[in-house]
C-alpha cells in the first residue's frame, strides 16, 4: 500500500462538478492499494499520516504532527501510485488491486484514520475526480507499508 502525502492550506474534489469533500489547513492522502496489502499494511501508514512530523514548530522545523496540529485529511483512492513504467511507454497497473479488494481496504484505512479522532473528506472511489491542492511548503512525501516489512 502507498500513500502520497502533501502538506495543504486547504484542497478539495469534485466529482461530476459538485465538491463532495474539502478541508482547511491538513493533509491530502492519495491512497494505492495492491493485491497483497492487508490491515497490517494500513496500520502501518495511518499511524505514519498522522504522527509524521511534517508541519512546522515556531522554529520552522518538521516538528508537529497532523494529530498534534488538529489537521484534516483529505482520502483520495489512487490506483495509479502502483504504476509500473519500467518497460514500454505505457504505465502497467498489474500490481494494482482488484477494485473490490482495494475499496474494501480503501474503506478501512479512512475508517482507521477516523478512529484517531482526525477530521476527514474523501473522495469517491473509481470516479473520475478533480482534485485542488494548495501544497504548502511545498511537502510531498511517499509511504510505502513494503518499506516497514521488507
Amino acid at each position: 500500500m502507498k500513500v502520497l502525502l502533501q502538506r495543504v492550506t486547504a484542497a478539495s474534489v469534485k466529482v461530476d462538478d459538485q465538491v463532495v469533500g474539502r478541508i482547511g489547513k491538513g493533509l491530502v492522502a492519495f491512497v494505492g492499494v495492491t493485491g497483497d496489502d492487508s490491515e497490517r499494511d494500513i496500520q502501518y501508514l495511518v499511524d505514519k499520516v498522522v504522527n509524521l512530523r511534517i508541519f512546522s514548530d515556531e522554529n520552522d522545523k518538521f516538528n508537529i504532527s497532523a494529530t498534534e496540529i488538529g489537521a484534516e485529511v483529505l482520502i483520495i483512492s489512487q490506483f495509479t501510485l502502483m504504476a509500473d513504467t519500467r518497460k514500454g511507454r505505457r504505465p502497467s497497473f498489474i500490481g494494482a488491486a482488484a477494485p473490490e479488494y482495494a475499496e474494501s481496504l480503501f474503506n478501512m484505512f479512512i475508517d482507521e484514520i477516523l478512529k484517531t479522532g482526525i477530521t476527514v473528506a474523501e473522495g469517491r472511489f473509481q470516479q473520475h475526480m478533480l482534485v485542488e491542492i494548495h501544497n504548502d511548503g511545498p511537502v510531498t512525501i511517499m509511504l510505502d507499508s513494503k518499506d516497514k516489512f521488507n
